[in-house]
């Protein structure tokens, strides 16, 4: 499970900075992304400690 959503996490990085750095308009939804990588990558390291 902990593998699953650092991969989530990654896919949604490589998204957001396509998006941000190649000039993409999608609006709010690229926050959106990285807020949900963010997420994803605490959730693991909690899951870890615990």
């Amino acid at each position: 499970m902990g593998n699953l959503l650092y991969t989530i996490a990654v896919i949604l990085v490589i998204i957001w900075a396509i998006s941000f750095f190649g000039g993409f308009y999608t609006g709010g939804i690229i926050h959106i992304l990285i807020v949900i990588a963010i997420i994803a990558v605490v959730l693991g390291v909690i899951r870890r400690a615990a």
